[in-house]
């Protein structure tokens, strides 16, 4: 289980916080990917 899976599962981070850790175009420094994000919270990348 990753730090991210844990920081959301025992309530550290919610999901909207948790975007600001995908990595994208305008966010090249992030440490999951969108597909992670969605296996982690259960909600679609957006």
């Amino acid at each position: 289980m990753s730090f991210w899976q844990k920081a959301f599962k025992y309530g550290w981070i919610d999901a909207e916080s948790l975007k600001g850790a995908v990595k994208t175009e305008t966010n090249p420094f992030g440490e999951i990917t969108p597909e992670e994000y969605k296996d982690i919270t259960g909600v679609e990348f957006a």
